[in-house]
């Protein structure tokens, strides 16, 4: 005998859930993809400019380990000046 009330359905309650995880499994994952721009490749490009700056920092370093490096005040004070009061 079987006794089955008004309210009694074949509901499942985690059903949604269930559709949820199926939903998720089958759409496929985004693939990512990178983008290098112009001026990114411009920049990759110029090895010989990143390695005359090298050199010119590899100086500088020397110079100041050396204590022969000078600083012009003067000109520095210039640069500051015209570099705040750009307009």
């Amino acid at each position: 005998m079987r006794i089955q009330g008004a309210n009694h359905s074949n509901f499942n309650p985690y059903q949604k859930q269930f559709n949820k995880q199926a939903e998720i499994t089958t759409k496929r994952p985004h693939s990512d993809k990178l983008q290098i721009s112009e001026q990114a490749k411009k920049m990759q490009e110029s090895e010989q400019i990143q390695s005359q700056r090298e050199a010119r920092v590899n100086e500088i370093k020397q110079a100041v380990e050396n204590g022969t490096y000078e600083i012009a005040p003067k000109e520095t004070a210039k640069k500051m000046l015209n570099f705040w009061n750009k307009e």
